[in-house]
């Protein structure tokens, strides 16, 4: 995912901006990480580049 996409993404929940924590880059893609909303603190994962900003109770969680 592009760093550029911050400007746009959104809290699905609440609407408020994602903030980037503990990122991973490849050259100028982010690969990994997490985004956290700035309001509510929900944690969405950066895994392979791609975002899942599904809403906490919709997410598929693979066992540890």
């Amino acid at each position: 995912m592009k760093e550029s996409l911050l400007e746009i993404l959104r809290c699905p929940l609440d609407k408020h901006e994602l903030e980037l924590e503990d990122a991973e880059y490849d050259g100028e893609e982010i690969v990994s990480g997490t985004l956290v909303c700035t309001e509510c603190g929900e944690r969405y994962p950066i895994e392979d580049g791609i975002p899942n900003l599904l809403p906490p109770d919709m997410r598929e969680e693979a066992p540890a």
